[in-house]
């Protein structure tokens, strides 16, 4: 497994600890002109909710990988949480903005994975 995919798995999780839902996973690899080679995209039901989703995918890499995001932007209103992790962008939003941004349509062309709710 490759350690960018590695990140997506960890990134997953901790999405997944504080149920995060409907995550996609975006391969953006074969897309030219892409901006990273991952999305992660995810929404929590409340503000409250996307800022521990955030929290807990910000530990959670850095404990099992010792990685840290970049730049993580969004966090004083957590309506849209953006965290780089340079090779993977991770989004997690309120419902609203989820639907309003409509990400996935973005990238359309990429291999989408959905990842059960738990």
């Amino acid at each position: 497994m490759s350690e960018t995919r590695q990140l997506v798995d960890t990134i997953v999780k901790g999405i997944q600890e504080k149920k995060g839902r409907q995550i996609v996973v975006a391969d953006l690899q074969g897309i030219d002109g892409a901006i990273a080679k991952y999305f992660v995209i995810c929404h929590g039901g409340s503000p409250q909710q996307v800022e521990a989703i955030a929290d807990s995918i910000a530990d959670t890499t850095r404990t099992q990988l010792h990685e840290k995001p970049a730049r993580t932007v969004g966090m004083e209103q957590a309506l849209w949480v953006a965290m780089d992790y340079g090779d993977v962008l991770v989004h997690v939003f309120v419902p609203d903005m989820r639907s309003y941004y409509d990400l996935e349509h973005l990238w359309e062309d990429a291999p989408m994975e959905q990842i059960p709710d738990e």
